[in-house]
């Protein structure tokens, strides 16, 4: 495939032009970036925008949730990386300096209005999917609802564990959310197919129980847990069986429930 894309000098009808601060590349399949935010651009933590490039003179452009909170001056995004994918072939080999396409409108569904009150918060996230939720463990709105935040983060291998250092130490002395991180905050890292200390897919973790005795926590209550899944098509079907199986109830942008899923997910 022919991996070229246009450089943008100036953004077209709909979208911000801005440039590539960093590039980071964590795995041969999996990347992230930050670049430069237009002071005009607002969204909630947890929300996604339509990001990408130019090419043959047209927008081609995915769905990415912010890594960065809705706070923060610059923007982050996670990716993964598919050869003969239409975008992420060639944003792989995005550089700094060179631009890249933000939309103006930023929309998604995790976000902490679209839930009921409760007691818990969990994210449930696989591979790529954590990307707005470090956006939202980032906000101080979100401690400042629950007694608890816990990040159920599962990939396949060790090395596809993005942001874990930064979750387990840098987070955690974070000058204006660290007591928040310290005090509420429960990471529950899995691996699937490699050693590791704790294994297996999250759904077969609630359904034991095993993750709520890892987070240490009572069993998954919609009366007091309240959940936003972000994964693969097959995972977020899975957990949203499994929390509908225990009365759990989908929430929306028009009527808050007890759980969340967010639909939009980058494959190609």
């Amino acid at each position: 495939m022919d991996i070229a894309y246009d450089p943008i000098a100036a953004a077209p009808p709909g979208f911000f032009a801005e440039e590539v601060t960093s590039v980071h590349h964590w795995t041969g399949s999996l990347f992230s970036f930050t670049c430069t935010r237009d002071p005009a651009l607002r969204f909630t933590s947890g929300q996604f925008a339509m990001i990408g490039l130019v090419v043959n003179g047209k927008p081609l452009v995915r769905a990415y949730s912010m890594v960065s909170p809705a706070w923060e001056g610059h923007l982050e995004f996670l990716s993964i990386k598919v050869q003969d994918g239409p975008l992420t072939s060639r944003l792989q080999h995005i550089q700094v300096g060179e631009k890249v396409l933000i939309g103006r409108k930023p929309v998604g569904t995790l976000i902490p209005d679209n839930l009921l009150p409760g007691r818990n918060l969990w994210f449930l996230a696989t591979g790529t999917g954590i990307a707005p939720f470090m956006s939202l463990i980032r906000d101080p709105e979100v401690y400042e609802r629950y007694d608890r935040i816990i990040l159920a983060h599962t990939v396949r291998e060790v090395k596809e564990l993005a942001y874990r250092d930064y979750i387990t130490g840098e987070l955690r002395d974070h000058e204006l959310l660290g007591d928040f991180v310290r005090e509420k905050l429960v990471y529950l890292p899995a691996v699937t197919r490699e050693p590791f200390p704790v294994q297996g897919r999250i759904t077969a973790r609630l359904e034991t129980g095993a993750a709520e005795r890892e987070a240490g926590v009572e069993t998954l209550d919609p009366a007091q847990d309240r959940v936003m899944i972000c994964g693969s098509e097959a995972m977020n079907a899975d957990c949203k069986a499994l929390l509908e199986a225990r009365g759990f109830v989908e929430g929306n942008n028009s009527e808050p429930g007890t759980f969340v899923v967010e639909k939009a997910f980058v494959t190609k």
